[in-house]
């Protein structure tokens, strides 16, 4: 059953100003003017936070300009992709204000950090793939309908390289050197095969 695209996308907008209400809120209480130093790194990790929810709302965006299909799977996967970006964005800050204040953490909690972001990571991206898959599948009048198998694949090469990170992190592997933090770095070269092999088995939907 198809439901409405206005709806889902104005939730999911109200969503996404609801987490950029919180990380102001959470920048504010954390203020203190008489450390101009420190209040740059709280400046520097937020913007890196809210930057990163942006070209998540930017993905999200596109999505709904490729299909104007919705039906109850898609809210359903919608509904976990706007629960974890409230939540994602946190461990990312947190991530972001220790390397930018050089802050030691501890083994065993840089681990943890890595395991957190990697699940929202894993979740996220499953669910944009999942969401293009279901377009794909049922969204047959679509005059760009392979565009939107591609994008599935693109965001699952995204999904598969945050749930190796997770997996790196939770058995402590390279914690020291950042490994599963470095794993995100092969997503560009990843991407750009997928493209090559895509655009090469159907070059037809980008000529």
């Amino acid at each position: 059953m198809k439901h409405s695209r206005n709806r889902v996308a104005a939730l999911s907008d109200g969503v996404f100003a609801f987490a950029a209400t919180l990380m102001v809120v959470d920048l504010g209480t954390a203020l203190d003017l008489s450390k101009l130093d420190i209040q740059l790194s709280f400046f520097i990790s937020f913007g890196i936070a809210f930057f990163v929810m942006m070209l998540l709302w930017k993905v999200h965006y596109n999505f709904f300009q490729r299909t104007k299909y919705v039906d109850n799977w898609i809210i359903g996967a919608n509904t976990l992709l706007l629960f974890t970006v409230l939540f994602y964005l946190f461990p990312l800050k947190t991530l972001a204000n220790s390397i930018v204040m050089q802050k030691a953490l501890s083994f065993n909690d840089l681990a943890q950090l890595f395991i957190i972001y990697g699940f929202g990571f894993l979740l996220i991206f499953t669910a944009y793939s999942f969401m293009y898959w279901r377009a794909y599948q049922k969204d047959t009048s679509n005059a760009n309908r392979l565009q939107l198998l591609f994008y599935c694949y693109h965001f699952g090469i995204f999904a598969i390289t945050g749930l190796a990170s997770l997996i790196t992190a939770y058995f402590k592997v390279g914690i020291g050197i950042g490994l599963p933090g470095f794993m995100y770095a092969t997503l560009g070269l990843s991407c750009y095969f997928n493209g090559v092999v895509f655009r090469k088995n159907h070059p037809e939907v980008f000529p």
